[in-house]
């Protein structure tokens, strides 16, 4: 068992200013794997004042130091990959071939990205008889999920750092070990002290204070929609800038035209990839009426092909959700689905048999899923994929549209041109075309009550600066 029992403040380990500790859960065997300080307001203030600071110094540092300080984190994050793929397989339960790849690659490339954007950035540009100058927002604080935990962190910090901010790291209480490694990282590259400060504990203490506390500059935040709304006006009062990454209620628009067989299993591993616990997750397949018995029938037969269980064995293709709790929620989502109407083609809210532990919930699709469902609106959070039914191109794009949501989506289709006239009339942040993949350069973030702000590539960096006119006499 892992004991972290000091949180990283100014440069330093230091001691919490209380001893509470928080247990860490290993998601597949329930039991603790990890113990954590469960900080306070104080320590908040503390590491803000820090990062205060240590902000003027690290702002006029230029882009070329703060790029090799970034570098090198990469470097060690690659060298450490291993460790952290294990690390985050214990916490979140994603497969562990899947977790080095993802969990940990993905923060590797971020942080590297930033590194070679920065000499190239347009950090001044003439307009007119004006300098436009881009400078760093100042002091900001990140508040990061469980799902994608070192993902998340890596899409919030590097770019920060990379702008010239100094940041307060709350990564999520549900996974936070990784964080810690990360933090010894950033301790062994010799970052000026206060320039990353890690703070743990739970929300509506560290993370209310952070988003309260008058000296903080910025709040990013990745989480529920009920929790971002309650960063948002917490930071009204001040006035701060916010970046919100909330939830998501996806769609996968199949046209008529499209090759069936390659959308179904697109979407659902889509739907299921980290046990459905992704925000963009597809959870909502949208059919034409005449070919819902194919794709229902295709749909059943591709989500049986996912192995639940242990994530260190090697035939697992699906882990555990992150928690009990969770795991009551997606049952609750579930049942629901039942109660409402929907038709149960694959799982059901019992548990998986011979799981006797771990937070495990079966791979779920519901069909002829009614669009104003419950199932249908809410983010669940879990492997359940919802296969609803259209008429014609408009009233897909009603449908998709149709939720308080505006994350991702996708749509497929033979003709290429058609696709994309559809995703032209969808309001969510990013769509794939025909399985197109993820792109960590392109701007990630959504409409509606998925949030507002970008994070990845120079969108993400461009968060976290101010823009500066200086008018030239001519």
């Amino acid at each position: 068992m892992k004991v972290h029992d000091k949180l990283f403040i100014d440069g330093r380990w230091v001691r919490p200013s209380t001893s509470d500790m928080i247990d860490v859960e290993s998601a597949s065997t329930e039991a603790v794997i990890g113990r954590i300080p469960a900080g306070s307001a104080q320590d908040v203030e503390q590491a803000v004042q820090a990062a205060s600071r240590a902000f003027d110094g690290w702002a006029a540092a230029g882009p070329a130091r703060r790029a090799a300080c970034l570098d090198a984190i990469q470097a060690q994050l690659k060298a450490r990959s291993a460790e952290i793929g294990e690390v985050i397989a214990h916490e979140v339960g994603m497969p562990l071939e899947q977790a080095v790849k993802i969990q940990a690659g993905s923060p590797r490339y971020t942080f590297a990205s930033y590194a070679k954007m920065l000499p190239d950035f347009e950090w001044r540009e003439q307009v007119g008889n004006s300098v436009v100058l881009r400078e760093p927002v100042g002091v900001a604080a990140c508040i990061t999920p469980w799902n994608y935990p070192l993902h998340q962190i890596a899409a919030k910090v590097a770019p920060a750092l990379a702008a010239g901010c100094t940041v307060i790291l709350k990564p999520s209480e549900v996974a936070p070990l990784n964080a810690f490694i990360l933090a010894e990282i950033i301790e062994s590259v010799g970052l000026p002290p206060g320039v990353f400060n890690l703070v743990t504990g739970d929300g509506p203490v560290v993370g209310e204070a952070l988003a309260r506390s008058p000296d903080v500059d910025m709040v990013s935040f990745t989480g529920s929609t009920r929790a971002g709304k309650r960063v948002a006006e917490l930071a009204a009062a001040t006035v701060k800038r916010v970046s919100l990454e909330l939830g998501g209620k996806s769609a996968a628009i199949l046209l008529k035209d499209a090759d069936l067989a390659a959308a179904v299993k697109g979407t659902v591993a889509s739907c299921f990839m980290n046990a459905g616990q992704t925000c963009s997750a597809h959870t909502r397949l949208l059919v034409h009426e005449s070919q819902y018995d194919e794709v229902a029938r295709m749909a059943a037969e591709e989500a049986a092909k996912y192995v639940l269980g242990d994530p260190f064995d090697k035939a697992t293709t699906m882990g555990p959700l992150i928690s009990a709790t969770q795991r009551e929620r997606v049952q609750a989502y579930i049942r629901k689905g039942l109660e409402e109407g929907a038709q149960l083609l694959l799982g059901g809210p019992d548990a998986p048999k011979g799981l006797k532990q771990g937070y495990y919930v079966q791979p779920t699709v519901f069909g002829r899923v009614a669009a104003s469902s419950t199932i249908a609106q809410e983010e669940i959070f879990g492997p359940v994929l919802a296969i609803l039914t259209y008429r014609s191109e408009d009233e897909a794009v009603d449908i998709a549209n149709g939720t308080p949501f505006g994350l991702a989506g996708a749509v497929w289709s033979a003709d290429q041109d058609a696709a994309l006239r559809v995703a032209a009339r969808l309001r969510t942040g990013q769509i794939d075309i025909n399985g197109g993949e993820f792109n960590m350069l392109a701007p990630f973030g959504g409409y509606k009550q998925s949030g507002y702000g970008r994070e990845l590539g120079r969108y993400g960096l461009e968060e976290f600066l101010e823009y500066k006119s200086v008018q030239l006499k001519r």
